[in-house]
């Protein structure tokens, strides 16, 4: 009897380690399925192994480990899929564009916002993203019935203090303060608004994707979601992005690709204008531009940028030049002021605010060798007035010749306006839309226009309008008939 129950204690317990050993053997045999990748957070590129460096964009330590997960291609509603048809016989009469209220934001995106779109809206932090886009939801609200503002990082309680500040109140704005999207396509759903409007898409999170909200693969798989959703539910909806510190949309270079409309809303927060630039626009242009003006009750839409910029510029000053600056397909006159004065130091200074710094060093190497100007032991700043930053070409000439008006002191007429891009060699090379530069300029007073030679026999401006239009070829030129 002793042996038999010692022999069947020593069967219980062998049963029990082979049992004990296959439970960690299958767990083991688990965990060994699940598979991870490596993902560049700022380009999105995968890789099978860590990486120093993404072969992608060619950042350093920025491949993080995610958990490979296979992305769900369910669609959001029942319809049939679609099938192939002539392209004739597709029906765009359906398709009314949303009129937000706001004329310079409608002018942006084409016309106005098209059913079934995907905007994506960037900006630097505290640049007005989220104020802009309430003015735009309180316009459809009150147009075209609900609009749903989803709001992942303020609560119900701050959106309304903002909305009673902007005087955008209305029963029709719904506030939505939620990050799970699967819960917002569901109510988005039920509630089938005019309008959807996320703030913003780095606090949104998909359950199916195991990692952090605002990583590339949430971003990336979030935006495919509201993709989808846009598409075929036909409900227009706008995303709010964070940029990086190089002044991109934070995320993947696809979530660019995915979107129909990319907006940029720019501006220096310590001045009050701010310009909405359409990057990308697949129903309508992206040479067109809005100018607002940020105010104690909100944005406002600004008429007359151009009379605003010259308001207070002075007379009779040396260093300052009106350039005829190209916005998009608009026109603006904006003030370039120069200062040069004798350094105290060995090294001069150079200093640029809303101009390419670069450029500048160019300007000034381009003057000492073609023009003769001794400018090695001077400091030189320029500046464009308002806030604006120049990046076109046409500013070459009106900076040099504000660096040369300050250098010897000698104002330029106060009457004249100036254009042209500046080679290498001292030459002003042709500009675009001069005839839409001078029209613009015309209308404010201007009289006398120096621009590059190349642009004159293209003209079609009357002659016996007044104006006396100057062509150079060469900077040494454009000295010769400013300074009189």
């Amino acid at each position: 009897m002793a042996y038999k129950r010692e022999k069947a204690l020593k069967m219980s317990a062998f049963r029990c380690i082979t049992s004990i050993a296959a439970d960690r053997l299958k767990g083991e045999f688990v965990l060994s399925k699940i598979k991870t990748k490596f993902v560049c957070q700022e380009c999105g590129s995968e890789a099978s192994k860590w990486l120093g460096r993404c072969p992608g964009c060619g950042e350093w330590n920025t491949m993080a480990e995610e958990v490979a997960v296979k992305k769900s291609e369910a669609r959001l509603t029942a319809a049939p899929a679609p099938k192939p048809r002539p392209i004739n016989m597709v029906d765009t009469s359906a398709m009314p564009r949303l009129l937000t209220g706001i004329s310079e934001f409608d002018r942006v995106i084409g016309g106005g916002i098209v059913p079934g779109a995907l905007l994506l809206i960037g900006g630097d932090p505290g640049i007005g993203k989220s104020t802009l886009l309430l003015q735009v939801a309180a316009g459809i609200a009150n147009a075209y019935g609900p609009v749903l503002y989803i709001s992942g990082e303020e609560s119900a309680a701050q959106i309304k203090i903002r909305a009673e500040r902007l005087g955008k109140i209305s029963n029709n704005l719904l506030i939505f303060t939620e990050n799970n999207l699967e819960t917002i396509v569901l109510e988005a759903l039920q509630q089938k608004p005019a309008f959807v409007i996320i703030d913003s898409i780095q606090t949104m999170f998909s359950p199916e994707i195991p990692s952090a909200p605002g990583s590339v693969g949430q971003v990336r798989e979030s935006t495919g979601k509201l993709m989808r959703f846009a598409k075929e539910s036909g409900i227009p909806t706008a995303i709010i992005g964070h940029v990086t510190k190089d002044g991109n949309i934070a995320g993947p270079r696809l979530l660019e690709h995915m979107v129909d409309v990319v907006l940029y809303f720019e501006g220096e927060r310590s001045y009050a204008f701010r310009v909405l630039r359409a990057i990308k626009n697949r129903f309508g242009s992206t040479n067109e531009s809005g100018i607002f003006s940020m105010e104690e009750h909100g944005l406002a839409e600004v008429a007359n940028p151009s009379g605003l910029l010259l308001a207070e510029r002075p007379q009779g000053a040396p260093g300052s030049v009106v350039l005829a600056y190209l916005e998009g397909v608009r026109s603006l006159l904006i003030e370039i002021q120069a200062l040069v004065s004798t350094t105290c130091f060995g090294m001069p200074r150079r200093m640029a605010a809303g101009f390419d710094y670069n450029r500048l060093i160019l300007l000034l190497a381009v003057l000492e060798k073609r023009v003769g100007l001794m400018l090695a032991n001077q400091d030189a700043y320029v500046n464009a007035v308002g806030g604006f930053k120049i990046a076109e070409p046409a500013a070459d000439l009106p900076v040099a010749l504000a660096i040369v008006s300050s250098f010897r002191n000698i104002a330029v007429d106060s009457s004249t306006v100036v254009m042209g891009e500046v080679g290498l060699t001292g030459e002003v090379r042709m500009i675009s839309r001069a005839e839409a530069r001078i029209t613009e300029a015309a209308a404010l007073g201007f009289k006398r226009f120096v621009i590059p030679a190349g642009n004159i026999s293209g003209l079609k401006l009357p002659r016996t309008a007044g104006l006396d239009i100057i062509g150079v070829a060469s900077v040494s030129e454009a000295m010769e008939a400013v300074f009189v």
